[in-house]
């Protein structure tokens, strides 16, 4: 994939936004979409088999958050529409003129404003990319989940 290209998903900070549940094109929103059409009418069905098998009784809540899942409005961290509370990334790479945080001479640095498992990811993610390239990082994770706890 071209370079810009990949600017357009992957997010400054080194996450694709594309796989985040929180992302208008996503697929967490597409599968999430998918689900509910699949399931239709299907409250009147959990409550009926909440009957023999208790896991349905959690059904509504499943629902609420399929329903949230399905309603991702972001557009992306680069379009000025990043949802991480107090993210200190999305400001700082454009007012240094980079792309990416590697790409900063400050970096690493203590900006960011990432949980401790965030900032280890971001510290990682960047280290990748500075090492591989963009395109090849891209290349490398463009299949892997975004929500895990290791790199």
């Amino acid at each position: 994939m071209k370079y810009d290209d990949i600017l357009k998903t992957l997010a400054p900070c080194g996450l694709n936004c594309g796989k985040c549940q929180a992302y208008v094109e996503g697929d967490i929103k597409k599968h999430a979409m998918e689900l509910k059409r699949l399931l239709g009418s299907f409250d009147t069905y959990a409550e009926r088999f909440s009957k023999f098998l208790p896991v349905f009784t959690n059904y509504p809540a499943f629902k609420e958050m399929v329903t949230q899942f399905s309603e991702a409005n972001c557009k992306g961290c680069r379009n000025g529409d990043c949802k991480y509370p107090n993210c200190g990334v999305a400001p700082c790479y454009k007012q240094k003129g980079v792309d990416f945080c590697f790409q900063c001479n400050e970096f690493p640095c203590d900006k960011a404003n990432f949980d401790p498992n965030l900032h280890k990811r971001w510290l990682a993610m960047n280290k990748r990319m500075k090492e591989l390239g963009v395109e090849a990082y891209f290349e490398e994770t463009k299949n892997q989940p975004r929500y895990t706890s290791v790199i």
